[in-house]
């Protein structure tokens, strides 16, 4: 997943790649990650003990978790928390 940009697509044709900030796009894969587990806000929460409302507001890309919280959604959800460093293109 490239954080700092994002594929554009109209009725299928490819528009323009515009540049993602990273922690909308952090805040996406979390949704979609918790989504893929099958899991609401409030069952994360449970399974976390971090608050449902600090849950939402990871997701809106309105706070910036440690690598420690990540970790723990992770494990929650059943998945391994990857983080790495790419060469710019």
């Amino acid at each position: 997943m490239d954080l700092d940009s994002e594929t554009i697509w109209e009725d299928g044709v490819f528009i323009r790649i515009e540049s993602v900030d990273t922690s909308l796009a952090l805040a996406s894969s979390l949704a979609r990650a918790r989504e893929y587990a099958m899991l609401t806000q409030k069952q994360l929460s449970e399974k976390t003990g971090i608050y449902q409302s600090d849950i939402s507001k990871l997701e809106r890309g309105n706070a910036n978790p440690s690598i420690l919280t990540l970790k723990r959604l992770a494990d929650a959800m059943d998945m391994t928390l990857k983080i790495e460093f790419v060469p710019k293109k």
